[in-house]
């Protein structure tokens, strides 16, 4: 059995990035929470208000040899907008900033040079805002956020902003995509 790697991210509401990395080839498990503040236990309202510090973020347990970290890294960068800074569409605020929290030199590594591969390739519509920190204490989001798309994909949130980002990744990715 191969050695599962953890990759922890934050790029906008955790619901979507959490839906789209469910169903990733390599992929043992994916778990909503809060990263990079300074309150310890954070809740979804303290963190919602701006004032914890925390991201919303996903922890992705992997397995590397079937989903490299630059692959992981790759859908990433896709499905969010790495170029604006404390948001992602309507979300505003530090809480939805895009930041990856590194579990190791060498994804440290590997995210600072897919940020300057990306700068220099001008295909987006400006610079990588992406934060590229260590981690620090994962504090797991309350039950009703886990598994958020599957229980709620009629929700008008899900279905206006989650399902799209969805079919990017299942357009865009579709040999990465669960079997």
């Amino acid at each position: 059995m191969a050695k599962l790697e953890t990759a922890t991210l934050g790029g906008g509401c955790f619901w979507c990035l959490e839906a789209v990395y469910q169903e990733m080839a390599g992929v043992e498990r994916v778990e909503s929470g809060y990263m990079g503040g300074h309150v310890d236990d954070p809740t979804y309202r303290a963190v919602c208000s701006g004032t914890t510090g925390h991201a919303e973020v996903i922890q992705v347990t992997f397995d590397p040899e079937m989903a490299p970290f630059e692959r992981i890294l790759a859908v990433f960068f896709a499905i969010h907008d790495p170029t604006t800074l404390d948001r992602q569409g309507n979300d505003v605020g530090s809480q939805y900033r895009s930041a990856i929290f590194h579990h190791s030199d060498a994804q440290r590594d590997g995210a600072l040079r897919m940020i300057r591969e990306l700068d220099a390739s001008g295909e987006l519509p400006g610079r990588v805002v992406t934060r590229v920190e260590p981690t620090s204490t994962f504090y797991k989001a309350e039950d009703y956020h886990q598994d958020y798309y599957r229980g709620n994909a009629n929700q008008g949130y899900c279905m206006f902003v989650v399902a799209p980002k969805l079919d990017k990744f299942r357009r865009k990715f579709a040999e990465w995509k669960k079997r």
